[in-house]
Parts: structure tokens; sequence; C-alpha cells
């Protein structure tokens, strides 16, 4: 999953002209899909690629906190986007009403919802983590993320970027590792998850021109995955 975070129309002709056999999805990072110039063009490009685009989750979270879920049906009807994310990383969701929203989205679009905080100082105890991911899948999503934010310094990650690899390894005993992404923005991060858990680890979070460099550590052609699979 690729983060873009408002790319022009030519950056995404030229990003998608050396890497769209790459990208599996793409989200416009947090808000930025409102301040886009040429919104609908882009999405169009993409779409057109074979791309599937949603929006960030903060931006639904947006959204739902004024009571405008209504007007967030329409943006994605005006704007043809088939993917929603459903995230409670800035608000206080009750789960079970999180759950519900996933299922009632789930009818008409292809749901990915976000477990973890954006506050770095809110931890989560690895049981959390799977009941939320275990249940928001039965209500419905399509995949569920690891949220880390852009920076990789929450959530799956310690501030210092470190992968708090017990949470994860919890994880992975409970949860089919092809229903996570895990959003892996940092290098080290990226080499981290290739190397347990394969080469077509889920990772999101991935910047437009780290796009290529991630799939040199996939096969192996990048000196920090050199010997993984030889």
């Amino acid at each position: 999953m690729v983060m873009d975070k408002g790319l022009s129309i030519r950056e995404t002709e030229d990003f998608l002209s050396s890497s769209s056999s790459l990208v599996d999805i793409v989200k416009l990072g947090f808000g930025t899909g409102l301040f886009t110039q040429g919104l609908l063009d882009k999405i169009q490009i993409y779409q057109s690629a074979g791309i599937p685009v949603y929006f960030g989750g903060t931006l639904f979270e947006a959204y739902l906190v004024r009571n405008q879920l209504d007007d967030y049906h329409r943006l994605l009807e005006k704007t043809k986007v088939a993917h929603v994310e459903i995230s409670d990383g800035s608000l206080e969701i009750n789960h079970d009403e999180k759950c519900e929203i996933i299922s009632t989205f789930a009818k008409n679009y292809t749901v990915l919802s976000e477990v973890g905080s954006k506050d770095a100082e809110k931890i989560i105890p690895p049981y959390e983590w799977i009941e939320q991911m275990e249940t928001e899948l039965e209500a419905g999503a399509w995949k569920v993320i690891g949220e880390a934010r852009e920076s990789g310094t929450v959530g799956i990650f310690r501030n210092s970027g470190e992968v708090r690899s017990g949470l994860v390894a919890e994880i992975i005993r409970k949860i089919p590792l092809d229903k996570v992404i895990w959003e892996a923005p940092q290098k080290a991060q990226q080499v981290w998850f290739i190397q347990l858990y394969g080469t077509n680890v889920n990772l999101g979070n991935i910047a437009p021109n780290e796009l290529i460099p991630l799939e040199t550590l996939r096969a192996g052609l990048r000196g920090d995955s050199f010997h993984f699979f030889l």
C-alpha cells in the first residue's frame, strides 16, 4: 500500500510509468484528498491503471466526529472510490460501534479497518489488538491495518521505530498473515518483516519513491536482504 500525500497529476503519471506493476493499492494520506487539485482526474489515473484508491482514515474520523457520514458517502460516490478505511486512531470510538460501521460500509465498499492508536502514549495490550482484528474481520473488513502512522513510531512500533516484535508475533499466531497490512514506512522495519514473514508480506505507508527500493528488498537485490533467500 502506497501513501500518496498529495502528488500532482504529472507526478502521479511519472510514478505509475515506472512503478504501476508494483502497486496494489493507494491511500490518499490522512486528509490530503480534500486539498489535492485535480483529485477526480488523479483518482481516474490510478483506477485506469487497475489500482484501487482510498481516503486516509483520519478523513473518515473527521466526518464521523461531526456526524457527517452522509456527506462522507456523497464524497465516495462523487469520487467513485470503492475502498474505505475505517479507523479510530485519533478518536475514541466504542468498538461495537466501529464494527457496526464496518458492517454497514462493507455492504457497498471494500473496507480496510485500522487497529491501533496514533497516540504514542497509548499502549494497547496484544490480546486487545487480536480481539479487535478478529471482530473487525468478522464484521466484514477485507484487511486489517497495523497502525504505525507515516513516521513508523507508534502502534506496532516503539517511538524509536523499533518493532514491537512480541506484539507482532502474538498477532500472527491468531490472525492470518494475508489479512494484515503492516504500516512500515522505514527501511529497517521493511527488512524486519520481510526477513521474518517472507517476500510477500503486506506492507503499507510506502512512499512512492521508496516502492522500487522496497521491491529490491523483497527480491534480495539490496545489501540488507541479499542473504535472506539464497
